[in-house]
């Protein structure tokens, strides 16, 4: 399947009947968008840039969304800064009230990350106590599991705001653990009209396609599996694998071995679709084993340096606007906003979303949520059937699913143990720790986030 670039505004094919069309209207100011969580502001600086290019989508209501007053009256100033930069004229509203932002929206963008940077770091310095390592810490693991159980309660209650506020809304989620959080979405609320976004496979293609030497453009790929562990399918340009040709550069540069992400694939036979330092995080090989990290140059806890390196952005961003100064209005090339052009204006567009796995994946489970292609057109986000991946993929996606469905059951059910269950069949976590050592991290990451945990979760279980 070819994959086209993301590459921003693509001229419409036509207008979408409203009176056939499940999506919203298409007339001038008629489509709102809400950003949950609107204080990421480098964020959503990008994705308002992203949006604002495009001619059909230049007078939307764009209602911001914040707990936080400052973040959230510097998301305010960054949209109108947008804006004017691009010649467009939304109508930009700012709310500390979620439901106010939710109120008629016809896409709901989720950004949200609770606790915030002080929750993160507890999810690193606490494991590290018990030699415990993590990069990034935001997809499994014990960081990505109580990462999870911090959102869900947020998405509940913006699954029931939805509900009521604007059910025909499509929810874009990018706030992780993806898989968990979109699994959750489909487990414990009525939403369906929910799509998780991440831009790990086009980054992956587009970084192999310049390692080579060849145009992202010329480039044909299929990629399928979980978010943060999919794998390239297929990887062609004019119907040839372009696989031989990266055999032969890593052949040929001794560095690229010293990459997680080619020593998977290496032994796998297909690339992995996320950095080396997440590829790390979901399997029992590296991270372990001070040889590897040392031999795959693995930069325990990297994720601390990367939030600070966000709040100082982010500070750049809003002393930036309050001295008038200009800002860069540059684009992301995410996937929200060309989805919500191509659901407004009709024009068909292939995107990697997250969603329930129903039949798209043969040998993963049904209740899985999996990473695959979609359609996009007026009729909404279309996944495609991939089939069966190959079997050595699907035995680590498995892994990695099992560990997923334990955190979400135990939001579901209530069940505090299932909490430590998920611990024990995380393949990282179980290299490194003795099960009693699992259980008392548990004990110990559950007191330390408690009030953001929903009630039944709150219990220290001891061995």
């Amino acid at each position: 399947m070819t994959s086209p670039a993301p590459t921003g505004p693509t001229a419409p094919t036509g207008r979408t009947d409203p009176s056939t069309s499940p999506g919203p209207g298409t007339a001038p100011g008629t489509v709102k968008i809400a950003f949950i969580g609107a204080g990421s502001v480098v964020f959503t600086q990008g994705l308002l840039a992203d949006l604002l290019a495009f001619p059909e989508l230049r007078r939307v209501h764009v209602a911001l969304h914040d707990i936080d007053p400052e973040r959230l009256a510097t998301a305010e100033g960054a949209a109108r800064h947008i804006a004017a930069t691009r010649g467009a004229e939304p109508v930009v509203t700012a709310h500390l009230d979620r439901r106010a932002a939710l109120e008629g929206a016809d896409f709901v963008i989720n950004t949200v990350q609770v606790g915030m940077n002080e929750a993160t770091r507890l999810d690193f310095r606490i494991p590290a106590r018990y030699g415990l390592r993590q990069t990034i810490g935001d997809t499994l693991g014990v960081g990505g599991i109580f990462r999870a159980l911090r959102t869900f309660p947020l998405l509940r209650a913006l699954a029931d705001d939805i509900a009521e506020l604007c059910p025909d809304a499509w929810l874009l989620n990018y706030t992780n653990p993806m898989a968990m959080n979109v699994m959750y979405l489909a487990q414990a609320t009525p939403l369906r009209r929910v799509v998780g976004l991440c831009h790990s496979v086009y980054w992956t293609v587009h970084d192999l396609a310049e390692l080579l030497g060849v145009p992202y453009e010329e480039v044909s790929y299929l990629a399928a599996g979980v978010n943060h562990q999919a794998w390239v399918l297929r990887f062609e340009r004019n119907g040839q694998s372009l696989y031989p040709l990266l055999d032969d550069m890593i052949a040929k540069d001794p560095q690229l071995l010293r990459r997680v992400r080619v020593d998977m694939y290496r032994r796998l036979g297909h690339y992995p679709t996320e950095t080396s330092e997440h590829s790390s995080e979901y399997v029992p090989w590296y991270l372990h084993h001070d040889s590897e990290v040392e031999r795959l140059r693995l930069p325990i806890g990297t994720y601390l340096d990367i939030i600070k390196e966000n709040t100082a952005e982010y500070e750049r961003t809003r002393d930036a606007l309050a001295a008038g100064a200009p800002l860069p209005v540059e684009g992301t090339m995410e996937y929200a906003p060309q989805i919500i052009h191509s659901i407004v204006s009709g024009t068909p567009r292939t995107v990697y979303g997250n969603v329930p796995n129903h039949g798209l994946i043969d040998n993963l489970p049904a209740e899985a949520v999996v990473e695959v292609p979609c359609l996009v057109d007026s009729l909404g986000v279309q996944p495609t059937r991939v089939g069966a991946l190959p079997p050595q993929c699907a035995a680590l996606n498995r892994a990695y699913v099992s560990a997923n469905e334990l955190v979400v059951r135990a939001a579901v059910d209530g069940e505090p143990r299932h909490i430590r269950h998920a611990a024990m069949a995380d393949p990282a976590t179980a290299a490194a720790l003795p099960v009693e050592r699992i259980w008392d991290l548990c004990d110990d990451l559950v007191r330390a986030h408690a009030d953001l945990l929903q009630p039944e979760l709150r219990e220290v279980l001891g061995h």
